[in-house]
């Protein structure tokens, strides 16, 4: 495996050739983000070693003990993971899912494990989070099963994969609903619930895609730019407001639920990997346990802040360098009827 900074000489030579011509003050940005590239670089290293070591060794103690958690997206991918391990650390878990065989399976699986018959700690729930009215009268069945909610989770995704041209309305509602205005519906119908709480918990899964837009993800990337774009504002409305409800602004890379078969990251395969599942999922609950308020997976990801604040024409040529726009050429993903989570 190439390690990270050998990564950036391998696109130094090309970056050096970007920058002359640009004039000093695009020189010295270019300079300025190259420091920080590298020290980020440097912390995406530490992370890479630590990742396997993170993914096997699990907490033993019970941090989640009195947690009533909804998690959207649950019954499958990073949602179901994230649900198993807060179980086994003493919470309740509410799965919320598009597919009810997969909810049901998984409350199944954590009842028998962690529940009894007079005590069950997992309830699945199905649900179109995309719609208002469906979100409104599952928060109230949800509430009432879990006997109040202080962790919201909004983990339900789907991509398209479609070039613009290709894009028909349908997949774009589709997905600005599942992705963006889902999160609106779920974070107001348990807001209320959240705030009568001493520490509550709004969690959103966006994506580096948030920060970092490439060809092919034009519908999917606004609405993770959206995402993050929701819980920023979010995060200053409660903090204004001195509300006991903290947010997390979760951005991973790609993960191998299967929604990104077929992804060809390109020069970024040096530095980053295709995460798996495991491993995003106890980042994660990791963060919530700890507090944190931002996180990317892995660590090496922040370098997608620095973009908007790169020249434009350098930073689409340093997309072109690292081949990223290819990244969806060859996209598969899940079959239709299973590519949203």
């Amino acid at each position: 495996m190439i390690e990270a900074k050998s990564f950036v000489e391998s696109i130094g030579s090309a970056l050096n050739g970007m920058v002359q011509g640009l004039g000093q003050q695009h020189a010295d940005s270019f300079e300025a983000c190259s420091r920080r590239l590298l020290n980020s670089m440097a912390l995406g290293e530490k992370f890479d070693r630590q990742r396997n070591v993170v993914a096997r060794g699990r907490r033993s103690d019970r941090r989640f003990v009195g947690a009533r958690v909804v998690i959207t997206g649950a019954g499958s991918g990073i949602g179901r993971c994230m649900a198993e391990e807060i179980a086994a650390e003493g919470g309740r878990v509410a799965l919320w899912g598009w597919h009810k065989t997969n909810i049901q399976e998984v409350a199944d699986k954590l009842n028998e494990q962690y529940g009894t018959a007079n005590h069950p700690i997992a309830f699945p729930f199905r649900v179109d989070v995309s719609q208002a009215p469906a979100v409104n009268r599952t928060a109230k069945r949800t509430i009432a099963a879990l006997g109040g909610v202080n962790v919201v989770i909004n983990n339900a995704g789907i991509i398209s994969g479609k070039p613009f041209k290709e894009l028909d309305d349908r997949s774009v509602r589709q997905t600005f609903g599942v992705n963006g205005m889902a999160m609106f519906w779920v974070t107001k119908a348990f807001l209320n619930e959240l705030e009568k709480h001493r520490r509550a918990y709004i969690v959103n899964v966006a994506s580096i895609a948030g920060f970092v837009s490439v060809a092919g993800q034009t519908d999917y990337s606004a609405s993770k730019c959206a995402a993050v774009g929701f819980t920023n504002a979010l995060r200053a409305e409660l903090k204004h407001e001195h509300a006991s409800v903290k947010t997390l602004l979760v951005c991973p890379y790609y993960i191998d639920t299967g929604m990104f078969s077929g992804v060809e990251a390109g020069l970024l395969r040096q530095a980053m990997h295709m995460l798996s599942t495991e491993t995003v999922a106890h980042s994660i609950v990791n963060a919530i346990a700890k507090g944190k308020e931002r996180l990317f997976i892995p660590k090496i990801g922040e370098l997608a802040t620095l973009f908007n604040a790169m020249p434009v024409s350098l930073a689409d040529r340093l997309l072109e360098v690292m081949h990223a726009n290819n990244a969806m050429t060859h996209f598969v993903g899940k079959r239709e009827t299973q590519q949203r989570e």
